[in-house]
């Protein structure tokens, strides 16, 4: 209603991070972030290029459009290179019980060798389980979304990978793009939604991204 509202009222407003579905029909002038199914998608290749062909996708929250699509991204990624994935539900309200229901997949299944993480808060439990399994660093794991211990599994070879949405730079542009829209009543993008992702967070540039996050850039 309050989106609505304000459209109808004429005040010009940009979506940021979620809604890259929504928006052009939600009346925004545009959409900042990244494309849920082709970030998936990208994650799927990025794992079956380190070798992994049986991958779990963790959703913490089934039933949420944008996670749900983030893994038909990634089966898509991962059919490419022969691989498949399977959906494992887990709530990060019970850290502990996410990483029983982990451990429990790994044991049912020994030849699962991926793990795609759809949220930072799923990357704890899910390390956890793979040391308590002995599997640290025999399975492709990777996360969305960055925080600082990510940013350190990252770095030390326990995750394959991070991805990084930018909030910060959408944030950023939101302002920039209505300050300017303000002013000559354009709006770039050609109508398309302008990326910040998906920019992967690798053992080679880890040290980089670490540095900027500790000025609250990344």
């Amino acid at each position: 209603p309050s989106i609505k509202a304000a459209v109808a009222a004429g005040i010009p407003a940009i979506s940021v991070n979620s809604g890259d579905a929504v928006w052009e029909r939600l009346g925004f002038l545009g959409h900042i972030g990244q494309t849920e199914y082709e970030s998936g998608r990208a994650a799927g290749e990025r794992l079956a290029a380190g070798g992994a062909r049986r991958v779990l996708c963790v959703n913490h929250e089934i039933g949420n459009v944008s996670l749900d699509t983030r893994c038909r991204g990634l089966a898509d990624g991962l059919a490419k290179g022969g691989g498949a994935m399977q959906v494992l539900g887990v709530s990060l309200a019970d850290p502990e019980d996410a990483s029983q229901r982990i451990r429990g997949a790994l044991a049912r299944d020994a030849a699962v060798d991926g793990m795609l993480m759809l949220g930072p808060g799923g990357a704890a439990p899910a390390l956890a389980a793979l040391r308590e399994t002995g599997r640290l660093g025999r399975i492709a794991v990777g996360t969305f979304d960055l925080t600082p211990e990510v940013l350190a599994a990252v770095r030390d070879g326990q995750l394959l990978f991070a991805i990084d949405q930018q909030p910060y730079l959408q944030g950023y542009l939101a302002v920039v793009l209505l300050t300017k829209y303000l002013e000559t009543r354009a709006m770039p993008g050609g109508g398309q939604i302008i990326r910040t992702g998906p920019s992967f967070v690798t053992k080679e540039n880890a040290a980089d991204v670490i540095a900027l996050a500790e000025r609250g850039i990344r």
